[in-house]
This record gives C-alpha cells, structure tokens and sequence, in this order.
C-alpha cells in the first residue's frame, strides 16, 4: 500500500511543487521512503516521508511533468536504494503491489545485460519496459509487452525521458485513478493528492492502461482495445479520499480484511500439493523440520493471534508451543535451546519487550523468526528468518486488518510445518482450498455491517460487557473484549466459555449482557450450554453463529451469522463482526475510533 502521485501539464505549473504537495496527502499510505523523478531534474531519493523528501531537493528543481512516491516497504529494506522511483536508462517509475515472479525476469535480464542496484522487485519492471523498447521503438508498446510479462499486482506511473509529457498507468490489483484537468493529467494510488486541482476522475479496472499528456488521456486494455469510459464528479475532501470515503480509517481497515487475506496468500499457496511456500523461510527450512518445540511472543492483539496460533500448530503441525507475553518473557528464566524456535510476532516490528523477548532467545541458542508487517523494522532484521503479512500500513490505533493478516501467516506457517511433518496431502489440500475461499466469506459479512451498528445503538447504554468463546475462538473473545475497551472505554471482559462457572457467572443480571462466539465447530454443544447458563440469570446475549443454524436464534436475544468455514480459519470470520460491533458502539458514543485516549499504535518503551 504504497502513495503514488505523477503530473503533467502545460499550465506553467511547477511539477516539482504539485508533486511534493500531493505527496503529503498520500502519507497515511507509506512513510519508509520518498522520492521524486521530473526528466528536466533527474531523480531524488530518501529513507523517511515527504519531510525528509523536502529537505534533498534543491530550488532549482523542476519540470513541467514528473512522477512521487511513498513507500511502504515489501521487498527489500526502507532505505534510499530501494526507495522509488526506479529506473533503467531513460525509464522510470513507481509502483504499488508485488511483481511475484521478479526472480525469474531478473534471471533472464541479468543474462542479457542489465545491471540491478537495489533489491526491489519493481525495478525489474523498469528493465523490463527498456529491453522491450529497444525493439518495439515505441513506449506505450514496450509498456504493454512488459506488463504481459509480469505476474502479480501492479498499480504503476511509468515516464520515458524521450517524450517527457507523456505519462503511462496500469493497473492489476491495485488501485490507480486518473484525474482529468484542464491541460493537465493526473495519476494517483487515491483521489486524496488530485482533489484539489480537479474533481473529475477515472478510476482504473484491473488489467487496463492509460496514456496521458497535457491534454489528453486514452485508456486500453491490455490487448490494446480502447475503452471507452466518461471521468466521475467526486464530491469529496482529501481527507475522506484518504480513508476511501469512509468515516473512519477504522472502519476501512475492517472493511480491508478480503484484499488483506488475498495480500498475505498472494504467491505462497500450492492448493494442488496441499503446500504454502514461504520465502522468507527457505534459509531456515532444514532447521525447522528438527524444531521441537515452538514458543509464540507478542503483546497485545497480536498476543491474541499468537494463542490462535498455538492451536492451529498443536493440532495440525503435531508441534508443543507455548504464548507468552513480550512484557514478561524476559523477566523470567525461559528454558530455550537449538531445538527451540522463537516467533515474535509485531504488527510494526519494534515492539519493545517483544524484541527483547527475541534478544533473549538469540542469547540462548534458539531459532529465532518473525511474523512483522513492517518489512525492515528491527524484528525483522534481528530474527533469523520470517513471513511479512503485506497487509499495508494500519493506520487505526486499534488493530484489526494487522490481526486478520497475522491468522493467515501463522495458518501458513502451520501448513509449511505441518506438511513437513505429518500433515497428509489431503488435508494440505483442504487448508488451502478454505484459505482461497475466505476472501469472498469476508466480504459477505462486511455486506452485513448496519447489523452491527443495530447493535451498537441497542447496547450503547451498557457499561460491562462480556465475550466468551472456546477453543479456537478463546482468544477471539479475548480480541473482542480488547477492542470494546480500547476505543469505547467501557469495562469488557473475554473469557473461556468453560470458565463461567469459575466466577464471571457471579456478575450476569439483566444489565450485563454477553457476545457469546458459538459457531459451528467441535465445541458447538459446550457453547450452546453456556448460553443456556447466561439465559438462566436473565443475561441479554447476542450469539455470532454459523449460516443456516435457526436453533440457536430461538435461544440468543441477537443473533448474528457467518459464513461456514473450517474450525482452524474460524476465528478470520469470527473476528470481524466483533470488530465492527466496537467501531460502531464507540462511534454511537461519539468517540473517535482512530484515536483512542491513551493509546499509541507501536510501543516502543516499557
């Protein structure tokens, strides 16, 4: 989820200054490295945001048509090498996604000549575009042969120095959207940097192409027929075009959940054998078939997604692991060793007392590993090896899109080591088969969110509230009750249903209710019990259940349902409705969900 901003224009405007400007406006989509390229200028790059950007480019920088971008980082360390924009000869460009067979095109262009300076995959794509165009003459044609060569996700600006005005976009995947002007174009990766030059958009569809200059714009598919499609009126403010006309960022991020799953698995599933293919774990892959024991570390949501975890490679990998706190792992004497492996898992990757809990396990010998969205953070330089969720930057303090990427990777990781060990094929295949399936599960439960803010509205008075679940969807009760408490402020508590008895039962009356988890699964009669309980002390319950489960809506005072998935992938469906329920309970209360009191989104002090 990179910003990419380009220009041209013969209005007598700076592109220079249009660029820089319009970079602010796209910071919430990348902050690792900035840069900026205009052919009269030549190209300047800096690890940091626009800032940093501001300071490196002198005053006589110029142009008339130009091309800036923020990074947030996939492949390759935030530093001012693989900062972009890359370029090969006199091509240059920008490029949000992942080109997933850059090795093999690397490969082939190192063979005939082509020298690489950074680790980046979308520099490939600059090389690529300049071999083409020795032959093909022509850019748009050199663009299209490139584009035709890559697999994966793409939303790109491409500029060639030969004819300075003109501007080429493509899209696969990732957003683009053109901003017609008067004598003058734009591209962006969202409406938010073109807003205040122009309301009229085109937003791009995935496999299509457009060439813009001052004063035109044409859109091809890929197979070169033109397209005819008339721009938009957007009545929107930058701000609202950054969070994609929703309200909150929390509530897009919530709303991400299909593209983040589609993101996390791009490039890493082999349905057919029943296989995750992991890069980021090959180096280490002879080490882990040894490993014995696993110890899970992290803090917060991502503890929780941890202890999910813990689950699904107990029962599915045949391997012992244990969760524990970041915040606690190091104050006492674990007992680690070589056939131990160490997970720490961070949305940002420079949580403190997670890092420390991976120092300490370096010191002991063991395999260290991180499963961290922010590629070139400190985790993940210091671990020995580990999976990037590439769920783009979360800019919500409360944590939802981060946590849904982090239950792929770890279900990932529970295929990787599972079919090293005992895991059949057959069940490889149907790991795989559900995974592929969740996106289009998810967004049928986002397609049911006003339910959610019925709810809101309903129980907006209570001041407890209590989550329960079992097995699987413990710790996603745990999640829910987090996410009540961070944004709302109002006492909620998770719990194992099995523990009711155990003591939170004293607390139900009439004005305690309870979101109990109690969809279909191995456990499905223990919940059903635990509601009856609730009932009995004339506790309101709200019940999240499987599709087409009638029974338990005579038992429950709300009921919500979900699409039906495998027990292990359960707590990726479960988890959204309790996540929209805290959005819009805490935005029924006027409070801001993206801002929390209190709160900061990585902790990095004790």
């Amino acid at each position: 989820m990179c910003g990419i901003f380009a220009y041209t224009g013969q209005n007598g405007k700076d592109a220079a200054k249009v660029l820089l400007d319009g970079l602010v406006s796209l910071e919430y989509r990348g902050y690792d490295s900035a840069g900026i390229f205009t052919p009269e200028s030549g190209v300047i790059k800096t690890p940091g945001a626009v800032a940093e950007l501001r300071k490196r480019v002198p005053k006589k920088y110029s142009g008339k048509s130009g091309i800036a971008h923020l990074r947030w980082a996939t492949h390759g360390e935030p530093t001012k090498v693989n900062a972009h924009p890359h370029g090969s000869g006199a091509i240059w460009l920008v490029h949000n996604g992942i080109i997933e067979n850059f090795k093999e095109l690397k490969k082939k262009l190192v063979t005939k000549g082509h020298a690489f300076v950074s680790d980046s995959d979308t520099e490939i794509l600059a090389h690529l575009i300049e071999e083409h165009l020795k032959r093909e003459r022509s850019f748009e044609k050199a663009t299209l042969k490139a584009l035709k060569e890559v697999r994966g996700t793409y939303g790109v600006a491409i500029q060639y120095k030969g004819e300075p005005e003109k501007l080429i976009a493509a899209r696969m995947g990732s957003p683009i959207v053109l901003g017609i002007g008067k004598g003058e174009h734009f591209i962006a990766s969202d409406p938010s940097p073109i807003l205040k030059h122009t309301k009229k958009v085109l937003f791009l569809n995935d496999g299509e192409v457009a060439v813009l200059t001052p004063k035109s714009h044409t859109v091809y598919k890929l197979s070169k027929e033109i397209v005819h499609r008339m721009p938009e009126e957007l009545d929107w403010s930058a701000e609202e075009a950054q969070k994609g006309g929703y309200e909150h960022f929390m509530l897009k991020e919530i709303m991400e959940a299909p593209e983040v799953v589609v993101n996390t698995l791009r490039g890493r599933l082999i349905p057919e054998k029943g296989m995750a293919k992991l890069g980021g774990l090959e180096a280490v892959a002879k080490e882990l078939a040894n490993i014995e024991r696993i110890i899970i570390v992290a803090c917060g949501t991502a503890y929780y997604a941890g202890l999910i975890g813990e689950y699904m490679l107990e029962e599915f990998a045949g391997i012992p692991v244990e969760v524990e706190l970041g915040s606690e792992f190091r104050y006492r004497s674990p007992v680690l060793n070589q056939r131990t492996a160490v997970i720490a898992i961070s949305q940002s990757g420079e949580t403190l007392d997670t890092l420390e809990a991976v120092r300490e396990g370096k010191r002991k010998g063991a395999l260290t590993l991180g499963i961290v969205n922010a590629v070139g953070s400190t985790i993940a330089r210091e671990t020995d090896a580990g999976v990037y969720n590439h769920a783009g930057p979360e800019i919500g303090v409360a944590s939802t899109k981060a946590f849904v990427s982090q239950l792929i990777a770890l279900a990932l990781f529970t295929i990787f080591l599972g079919r090293q060990r005992e895991m059949s094929v057959k069940t490889g295949r149907e790991i795989a088969k559900e995974l592929k399936a969740l996106p289009k599960k998810l967004e049928k439960v986002l397609a049911g969110r006003k339910e959610f803010e019925k709810f809101a509205k309903k129980y907006k008075n209570a001041r407890d509230f209590l989550f329960i679940g079992r097995k699987y969807n413990n710790p996603v009760a745990f999640e829910g009750a987090l996410k009540l408490k961070e944004i709302s402020y109002i006492h909620a508590e998770g719990y194992g249903a099995g523990e009711m008895k155990h003591g939170p039962i004293a607390m139900i009356d009439k004005d305690f209710p309870t979101f109990a988890i109690a969809t279909k699964d191995s456990v499905y009669e223990k919940n059903v019990s635990n509601i009856h309980e609730l009932k009995a002390r004339k506790g309101p319950v709200i019940v999240l259940a499987t599709e087409g489960d009638k029974e338990i809506a005579k038992l429950a005072d709300d009921v919500v349902y979900v699409p039906k998935t495998l027990e292990m992938l359960s707590p990726i469906l479960n988890v959204v409705p309790l996540q929209l329920f805290a959005y819009y309970f805490a935005k029924g209360k006027g409070l801001n969900p993206d801002r929390p009191r209190n709160l900061a989104k990585s902790v990095t002090v004790e």
